[in-house]
């Protein structure tokens, strides 16, 4: 290494001044080490350093060291680099990991032979005044939408827990608790993690539920935030298993997943920040990869919207309208959602305009699925997710400064711990690891048998998990419609609050709330009734009159004493086309499919 006699009390770097790229990347250098070190153009301090020959000073950048000591080029950039928070470990990189600083060397001539070509798209990718990110804003905002979201989830699961879970529900607790005690016995502790081992009582299961709702606006307020998020995630992951099949939903999944995380942010923010952008590049490449590996020829042939707002499990009234759109509007929908499915997700880790085309192509997406299908909070979530792919400088523009000022003003920037710097480090790699093996096995790859052991005992935590939304688009809209009967001749239907049945009632609106019978019973018409044998439990209930399965439905045609019999028809359900709604005011039509199951009367 070059050295110079003219010793300095702190380190300088010194740039080419005429080059607007070398400016453009100094000023964000100066941002971040601050006065940790200085920094001159080579036209006013060249004469000081003779040693360094003109040619070297326009070819690279010189770091001159307090003890005189010069570096150019690669090591220069990351030696200054090394003076601020959280880059140092570029420089150790650079020095201890074989083949690093030849190939740092070799990026840095290839980029500063192209000076002038480089400094648009500089511009353009990052912003003409480009800042080092900060993400306090993010993260405070990121932390509160997952406040409202739990809230939400738990509020929703709350109102109709009785009726699935409780002890005259459709799957009773203490008999799932039990089934797990007899065919596991210790190992179903963490097979099945969850609060309810200790009391399977009604009331325990609405104090879990309101118990998270508070919570929720624990951390809405701010108020001991890692400590509500953390009773959060046991308290959610408690109720998806205890929620059994009516919890089962690729948004249940991400919201633990996603909670996790937050409070991974809430304890180190750039970390944090990555391991959500990961998540959401997983959570929507696959969604888009499914639809592809599955060879379901709607998507092949883009004729998958043409069916989607048809089938879809709860309609909004829009569906209807975004039904009879033309066949080209559709295909063009359809192609579109496999763009931004796979290939946006792969801006995600690009520079900053990048990841902003990416975030705002997602959101595009997820807010017409919003405004045509009601998908609980998996909308909120997945568009809480997309802040992440912004920064504080982005957000300030679109934000009220009353806001921006509030967040400033009680955030503070606090370096954590060592300790919590190598968990939360530890954890990060874990996790992007065990997502790598599930991607690699999505695709068809061998997976080694220790990552699959590990995959496998992480599991019941769910915190790293595969998605893969409508890989198959469902061409039929099948509906199982519940009646009851006083004497087997004479049938009453039962009415669900939001899925399809009076052929008069226009689709609702449900969002954030999932009425999960609802949904689980479009599942069901997929399939058989000896393929759902909760649904045989649901008839049961319906003859005892359980008021709290009844009161799940939309109407109960049995008010006062219970029916005699119940049996389920399936009925093929499509949209009226435009000339027939206007003329019978029907916003469905159904024909008759056959019997689900037979009628049925209370055993004795």
């Amino acid at each position: 290494m070059q050295t110079t006699n003219t010793l300095r009390h702190q380190p300088l770097l010194i740039y080419d001044g005429d080059c607007g790229f070398c400016i453009y990347w100094v000023r964000y250098w100066q941002r971040l080490t601050g006065n940790r070190v200085i920094y001159a153009p080579y036209q006013e301090v060249a004469v000081q350093y003779p040693e360094i020959p003109l040619a070297a000073f326009q070819r690279a950048v010189q770091y001159i060291a307090p003890d005189g000591k010069i570096a150019s080029g690669a090591e220069a950039a990351l030696l200054t680099l090394s003076h601020a928070r959280g880059k140092s470990f570029w420089l150790t990189l650079y020095r201890r990991l074989p083949g690093f600083a030849a190939i740092a060397e070799r990026l840095y001539a290839f980029v500063a032979l192209r000076r002038s070509a480089f400094y648009r798209p500089n511009l353009w990718l990052w912003g003409r005044d480009y800042e080092p990110p900060r993400f306090d804003l993010v993260s405070w905002l990121f932390l509160r939408a997952m406040g409202l979201i739990y809230l939400c989830a738990f509020v929703s699961f709350g109102v109709q827990a009785l009726g699935l879970i409780g002890s005259h529900g459709i799957l009773p607790l203490s008999e799932f608790v039990g089934a797990i005690r007899s065919q596991l016995g210790l190992e179903g502790y963490w097979q099945v993690p969850m609060v309810f081992y200790l009391n399977q009582s009604d009331s325990a299961i609405q104090a879990t539920c309101w118990a998270g709702a508070a919570l929720s606006l624990l951390l809405i307020f701010n108020v001991l935030p890692r400590l509500s998020l953390f009773f959060l995630y046991a308290l959610y992951l408690s109720l998806f298993y205890a929620g059994q099949i009516f919890m089962g939903f690729q948004w249940d999944l991400l919201l633990l997943e996603s909670g996790f995380l937050a409070l991974l942010l809430s304890m180190a923010t750039k970390p944090g920040i990555w391991l959500l952008r990961w998540l959401l590049f997983r959570f929507v490449f696959l969604s888009g990869a499914v639809k592809l590996l599955s060879g379901d020829h709607t998507w092949a042939n883009l004729s998958a919207l043409s069916y989607y707002f048809q089938t879809e499990p709860l309609p909004t009234p829009l569906a209807w309208y975004a039904h009879h759109m033309p066949q080209a509007v559709l295909a063009a929908s359809t192609a579109a959602t496999l763009v931004i499915e796979l290939a946006l997700p792969l801006l995600i880790f690009c520079p900053r305009r990048l990841r902003f085309v990416a975030a705002f192509g997602i959101l595009l997406l997820q807010v017409v699925i919003l405004l045509t299908g009601n998908y609980a909070f998996f909308n909120l979530l997945t568009m809480a997710l997309c802040l992440v792919l912004f920064d504080d400088a982005a957000l300030r523009k679109v934000l009220p400064d009353r806001l921006t000022r509030f967040v400033q003003y009680h955030v503070r920037d606090v370096e954590p711990r060592k300790i919590v710097s190598f968990a939360v480090g530890a954890f990060a790699l874990f996790i992007v690891f065990t997502g790598i093996v599930q991607l690699h096995a999505v695709f068809g790859g061998q997976v080694s048998t220790p990552a699959v052991w590990i995959n496998h005992e992480i599991a019941p935590l769910r915190i790293v998990n595969t998605y893969g939304l409508f890989a198959v688009m469902t061409t039929t809209l099948p509906e199982i419609i519940v009646e009851g009967s006083d004497d087997g001749v004479h049938w009453r239907e039962y009415n669900f609050k939001y899925k399809p049945g009076d052929v008069m009632r226009r689709p609702l609106w449900n969002f954030p709330h999932q009425p999960r019978l609802d949904w689980q019973m479009w599942f069901a018409a997929l399939g058989t009734a000896s393929e759902n044998p909760w649904f045989s439990l649901f008839l049961q209930r319906l003859l005892e009159n359980s008021p709290e399965v009844t009161a799940l439905l939309g109407s109960n045609p049995f008010p006062h004493e219970p029916p005699v019999y119940v049996r389920a028809l399936v009925y093929d359900y499509r949209y009226s086309s435009s000339e027939e709604k206007k003329a019978t005011g029907a916003w469905w039509v159904r024909q008759p499919k056959g019997i689900y199951y037979p009628a049925t009367a209370i055993a004795s």
